[in-house]
């Protein structure tokens, strides 16, 4: 049997803006994906996926696993037969903290390991970015995978190549993740931002250029682990991506809660439109704090931290 991890992530900075060159600034969770691979006496591949997950959203993606586990396998020049794979780990399946990504660096890594591949990290974040392109579309910048593979702190810039670069924090953070309960499609999500920047350019030109300030100084605070300054920077972010019409009432309605139950800055966090917002909440006390208003709200609240190696 082999076995595999991806961490969950989230988004501090940059998440849509990312499609064009903009600085994406990502974490890893404390949540993973855990991927089993077993071969078997017959018959073709097959995947059992028992993630705990939003309303819907495992048969929502379920075409596009399908298609990101075959675009894996070609990648690998893998022939699946006589196959089984099994999805678990304490990360939720839902939109907005690296779900797929972390699920599909938790199979390559399996799969590595069942079949002797021996991949190093930088060849499973290869793969798994090939799966990520069935989720995102060909426009993905692959930070998903990239903070899934290594963890930490990772800063983006999308070209050919990527411009990474790693960070590991002073130390783990608090933040609570607020769920909107909206399965978010990804693919699509990033389809209209490309057709609203085609027709209001000079518009989401400064947009752009304002996010990329932002993400900039978002890197140097983090450097100086300023948590003060990143919430204020978030807050910033967030009203950059409500403009840019990637928000929904709900993700604005739980960034609201969470500032005035304390946090630092909340801002959503992936491709918007649904899925999860992120609240900073450095300490127990105000990480609980923020997370029991958003489920007294009927929201589902994830306690984790970010900054995980």
């Amino acid at each position: 049997m082999g076995k595999g991890s991806g961490y969950g992530k989230t988004i501090l900075f940059g998440d849509m803006f990312a499609v064009f060159g903009i600085p994406v600034i990502a974490s890893a969770l404390s949540l993973k994906a855990e991927a089993q691979v077993v071969q078997t006496a017959s018959g073709g591949w097959e995947i059992r996926d028992e993630r705990r997950e939003a309303k819907g959203y495992k048969e929502e993606k379920k075409g596009m696993q399908m298609e990101s586990l075959e675009k894996i396998f070609r990648h690998l020049h893998f022939r699946a037969e006589h196959l089984r794979i099994l999805l678990r780990g304490d990360l939720p399946a839902m939109s907005g903290i690296g779900a797929t990504g972390a699920s599909s660096v938790a199979i390559v890594r399996a799969l590595s390991e069942e079949f002797s591949l021996h991949l190093t990290d930088d060849e499973v974040n290869a793969a798994a970015y090939q799966a990520e392109t069935a989720y995102h579309g060909p426009k993905t910048s692959g930070i998903d995978n990239t903070v899934s593979t290594y963890g930490g702190i990772i800063y983006l810039i999308r070209g050919t190549p990527n411009v990474v670069e790693k960070f590991r924090l002073r130390k783990p953070v608090e933040i609570v993740i607020g769920d909107t309960g909206i399965v978010a499609n990804t693919k699509v999500m990033v389809e209209r931002f490309v057709q609203r920047k085609e027709e209001f350019p000079d518009r989401y030109q400064r947009m752009l250029e304002e996010d990329h300030q932002i993400a900039t100084k978002a890197w140097e605070r983090i450097e100086d682990f300023n948590l003060e300054e990143i919430g204020q920077l978030m807050n910033r972010n967030h009203s950059l991506l409500q403009e840019a019409e990637l928000s929904c009432p709900e993700l604005d309605f739980l960034t609201d809660l969470s500032r005035r139950e304390g946090a630092l800055g909340a801002k959503l966090t992936g491709g918007g439109g649904g899925g999860c917002m992120l609240a900073l909440t450095p300490g127990k006390a105000l990480q609980e704090k923020v997370a029991g208003a958003i489920e007294r709200e009927g929201f589902q609240a994830i306690r984790t931290m970010v900054g995980v190696n």
